[in-house]
């Protein structure tokens, strides 16, 4: 009876946890789409969305509202959660592979080869035939394939038995070296430096449809690959040792994770710039309040890391409107206090207990 009781409890905190969440993302994605130099009447904005689907009456609406929603916040205002969605799951995937609450996409190094795979391209001014748009997630998602190769080629140089300390310590080396490789090409530039700069900084402003086309298949497959190992992941969360013995695979699983969330850290950093602290913060944040269970974590993280980064985009560009301001300035903001405060309550929590 007991036990039937703590299920029925878990299930109804869980429901809570995505309704919360559901919440969040909504209202994020509708003050998103509705603040803005010209206001837009929350009400004409569900129906102007919904008219997209559905044979609504829309005559009522002004033509100017319709253009607005439709052509130009909308579509930004969805890059922005895809963006920030993709970063908070590969985050939670590496900080759950790795033990590690500082695990992030950039701790691997796995951002900075995606860095710069994008930078590259845009300073050789880069376009495989036929490919066209999709020329920089492929080169971002490739050199994010081929630095996370390299620092497992290297880790196991050193170490053979890979363990989480060494991959750690292998992709932060990488990460300062590909960091150098950015300042590099940036000195050396010269018209593409205000290019390169604001692509660096992060933004998902003058991005329509065609980015949101080239960064869904990516998003998918790696959301996919992530959500069909998460009893994989909850098993290695607990040491790759105890994995091994619950006949987890965990060399070949640690690549397919790896590999996912390079897929999802490559085709968010080749739409949007390098933005840091989403993928730190956001599932540290989630695990805190609804637990460390990879089927639900990362679900969670999605949902709350695409709300906030719709949220930090809106306060980027109205903060001091009419200037714009880079969006991943506002996550360092708003991430590094917040994840500071979360360390701090967290280290009196061990001490007390």
């Amino acid at each position: 009876m007991q036990k039937q009781s703590t299920q029925k409890s878990l299930i109804s905190n869980k429901l809570i946890a995505y309704v919360v969440a559901c919440g969040f993302f909504t209202t994020s994605l509708l003050l998103g789409i509705s603040i803005g130099t010209v206001s837009v009447p929350i009400f004409d904005i569900i129906k102007l969305i919904l008219s997209a689907v559905f044979p609504i009456d829309t005559s009522s609406i002004e033509g100017m509202y319709e253009n607005i929603v439709l052509n130009i916040r909308l579509p930004r205002v969805l890059l922005a959660g895809l963006v920030g969605a993709s970063l908070a799951m590969a985050g939670a995937a590496f900080q759950g592979l790795l033990r590690n609450p500082l695990a992030d996409p950039y701790t691997l190094g796995v951002s900075s080869g995606a860095s710069v795979g994008a930078v590259l391209t845009l300073f050789f001014q880069i376009s495989l035939p036929v490919m066209g748009l999709y020329t920089l997630p492929i080169f971002s998602i490739a050199f994010s394939f081929v630095t996370v190769f390299v620092v497992l080629l290297f880790a196991r140089t050193i170490e053979r038995s890979m363990r989480v300390e060494t991959i750690i310590l292998t992709g932060i080396i990488f990460s300062s070296f590909l960091g150098a490789l950015i300042s590099l090409m940036i000195a050396l530039t010269g018209d593409e430096l205000r290019q390169i700069i604001g692509w660096l900084l992060g933004s998902v402003s003058m991005r329509g449809w065609a980015y949101i086309e080239i960064i869904i298949p990516f998003f998918i497959i790696g959301t996919l690959i992530l959500l069909f190992n998460t009893n994989e992941l909850n098993a290695m969360s607990f040491g790759e040792e105890r994995a091994q013995h619950l006949g987890v695979n965990v060399q070949r699983r640690k690549m397919v994770i790896l590999i996912a969330g390079s897929i999802l850290t490559g085709a968010a950093v080749a739409v949007s710039g390098t933005i840091g602290f989403v993928g730190l913060v956001i599932p540290h944040f989630v695990r805190l309040l609804w637990g460390p269970d990879h089927r639900h974590l990362l679900v969670l993280s999605a949902i709350i890391g695409a709300g906030f980064l719709i949220l930090t985009d809106l306060i980027s560009r109205t903060i001091i409107s009419p200037t714009e301001l880079p969006i991943g300035v506002i996550t360092a903001i708003i991430g590094a206090p917040v994840f500071a405060m979360i360390l701090i309550r967290r280290k009196r929590t061990e001490r007390s207990g």
